[in-house]
This record gives C-alpha cells, sequence and structure tokens, in this order.
C-alpha cells in the first residue's frame, strides 16, 4: 500500500491509548533497519477510546519518546483510525486517475456516512491496468477534525507531519514487508491495543474490511484485579508474559479470547457474504495484547484457524545498538504499526 516517494529516514510515531511509540527507519540500504526506538506508557486515561483527554501530558509524552530516541529531524509519519475513519473498496466507472479524483466525492457519497463538508477523502485504483467497464477502488474518508487534532498535538509536541496515514494501513504496510510469502487469500490482520483491536481482513494483500472491537488488554488487567484479586502490579505483570505462574491465566485468557473471536467471525463474515464466499485462512496478532500468554493458542482454538504472533522484525533490520538497548523479544508485536508508519517513504 506504499503511495508515496523515497527518503532515506523515516520516523514512525504511534500514539496508542497505553504506550506512545517511535520507530526510525533508514531506507538507504538494500533492506529498511531499525536506527532508533523509543517507547514510553501515557498516564491512565490521557487517551481514552481514541480521543485525547490531556493533550498537554500526551505531548509531553511525545516529545519525552522522540528526546530519548534522539530524533534530530522532527517530520514524523503518524496515523489517525477508529470509527471516524472509513475504509471501503467500491466500483466506479473506469477511467483516469485524474478523473477519478473530479469525481470521488460525489461517489463516496453513497458509500460514507459523514457529512461529505467535514471528511478528508483519499483514494487508490487497485486495478489501474485492468479492462471491462468497472474498476476496483480504495477509498478512504477521515472526519477532518479527527486529522486536525492529530495535527495540533504534533505540533505541540515540535513535530512535522510528512505524513498523516491510517492505522490499519500502517499495520498492512508492516506485515507485507515481513510476511510476503502469505499474503495469498483472505487473512486477517489483528491488532489488540490497550483499549480496542483492530480487524483488518485482507484478501491477496487488497484491505477489504477494517473493524473495530471494544477489547484491549487493559480490560484483561482489570479483569484480573477484580476477579482474581491480583493487584495492579500483578496483573500487569501476568499480561506482560513476565509473571512466573502462568497456569492460571490460562483458562482465564481463554474466557476473554472467545470475546475476541465473535468480533473476527462478525468481519469474516461480513466480508465472505459480501464476496461470494471467501474463507478465512489465517489469523496474525500484534499490539501490546498479543504478548499476552496463550492468547494466540487460544484465539486459534477457539476460531479453529490457524493463528500467530507477527513480528514487524522479522526481515527488517535491526542496528546491534537498538537491539542491546531494548527487550525487543518482547517489545516487537506492539512496535507493528510504528514500523508501518516507518515504511512510508515521504
Amino acid at each position: 500500500m506504499g503511495l508515496f516517494g523515497r527518503s532515506k529516514v523515516t520516523a514512525g510515531l504511534d500514539i496508542g491509548s497505553g504506550f506512545v511509540k517511535l520507530v526510525v527507519v533508514d531506507h538507504s540500504g538494500e533492506q529498511p533497519e531499525i536506527t532508533q526506538l523509543a517507547t514510553s506508557p501515557l498516564v491512565p486515561d490521557a487517551i481514552v477510546e481514541g480521543e485525547i483527554m490531556d493533550p498537554v501530558l500526551v505531548a509531553d509524552t511525545i516529545r519525552s519518546v522522540v528526546d530519548s530516541a534522539g530524533l534530530k529531524k522532527k517530520d514524523v509519519v503518524a496515523a489517525v483510525g477508529g470509527h471516524d475513519v472509513i475504509i471501503k473498496k467500491i466500483q466506479m466507472d473506469r477511467m483516469e486517475e485524474a478523473d477519478a479524483r473530479e469525481v470521488i466525492r460525489w461517489e463516496a457519497e453513497q458509500h460514507v456516512p459523514f457529512d461529505m463538508e467535514s471528511v478528508q477523502l483519499d483514494f487508490q485504483i487497485l486495478d489501474p491496468r485492468g479492462e471491462g467497464g468497472q474498476m476496483s477502488v480504495l477509498l478512504v474518508a477521515a472526519k477532518r477534525e479527527l486529522i486536525d487534532t492529530r495535527l495540533s498535538l504534533l505540533a505541540d509536541a515540535g513535530l512535522n507531519p510528512a505524513v498523516i496515514d491510517v492505522d490499519a494501513f500502517a499495520l498492512h504496510n508492516a506485515f507485507e514487508v515481513n510476511y510476503p510469502g502469505e499474503m495469498d487469500g483472505l487473512i486477517a490482520l489483528v491488532n489488540v491495543g490497550h483499549e480496542t483491536t483492530n480487524v483488518n481482513l485482507v484478501d491477496s494483500g487488497v484491505p477489504l474490511s477494517v473493524r473495530e472491537i471494544s477489547f484491549g488488554s487493559r480490560r484483561l488487567r482489570e479483569a484480573l484485579q477484580r476477579e482474581r484479586g491480583l493487584t495492579a502490579d500483578e496483573a500487569e505483570e501476568l499480561v506482560q508474559g513476565r509473571g512466573h505462574d502462568h497456569s492460571e491465566l490460562q483458562s482465564f485468557v481463554a474466557e476473554r479470547a472467545d470475546e475476541l473471536a465473535v468480533g473476527i467471525e462478525r468481519a469474516a463474515a461480513f466480508v465472505a457474504a459480501q464476496t461470494g464466499g471467501l474463507d478465512l485462512g489465517r489469523v496474525f496478532l500484534s499490539g501490546g495484547g498479543a504478548r499476552v500468554p496463550g492468547m494466540a493458542e487460544a484465539l486459534g482454538d477457539r476460531l479453529n484457524i490457524r493463528t500467530s504472533v507477527a513480528s514487524p522484525i522479522e526481515r527488517v533490520a535491526v542496528r546491534p545498538e537498538v537491539m542491546q538497548a531494548h527487550p525487543l523479544d518482547e517489545l516487537a508485536p506492539m512496535l507493528m504499526m510504528a514500523v508501518g508508519l516507518a515504511m512510508r517513504r515521504p
């Protein structure tokens, strides 16, 4: 899904509800290489359901992460996502891209449930060399207020937004780079975040559907405290996989995985209805919630589909000093979005 030109170094900034992550990738060699990395947790409830409740605190955290990474150039690639972003594959009369740009707003009115005066639109023709009277187009619409809020936050943090991307595309980019052999057929890229989970269904490299589920690692922590009597620190240790006794966690995770599985099944059923019966072939987990011990196994058992944890450094090189400074085996799943953003070359 690369839409932009080339630059030697790109900084991807992922502003999640639980953590801020910054990854810097150097594109000047034969393969992309991670040269800088920094993360920082956010104070609880600084961002709630994607809404920034404390812009000053979040901007301060972003500045701290940027300083920690030693980022000299202040250009970053960031993203927006959530319910205020619509991604949809549509059919249009075949035409040149310049002509499509003239009529895309009218076409979007048929598919986007927002006031068209308040949205920013973009699109990509998926079969530019195709034949026939119709062409497939990937339509993206985001509320302008959402983008303006993100731009304002970056400005407050002293950063320049080189590109504002979409969360789902960033995840797609990171996966495509690291797992080029897994792009055939229908797959689910499932990013389990702090508060929400993004389910991206991709057919042979083309995004078909993006859904957001109100499920995240925060809910697991709170349930462990409420139902199992753990302290906040004990729940955090277990969810991060650092606790010593995971036997009690297995049944707990299996119960919670059912909720996530239902959301994935509904998304797959919707795609099957739209495409005439495409079957989901494999599920790839990422995000902080993917690190929960037993989550991938429990979800795979529940769905009866091969499920594994995806890593953004499967094929992306990492500078030795970065590997020495950070526990990448632990951090990797939650860096998927940031690495995907850093794959953009504005």
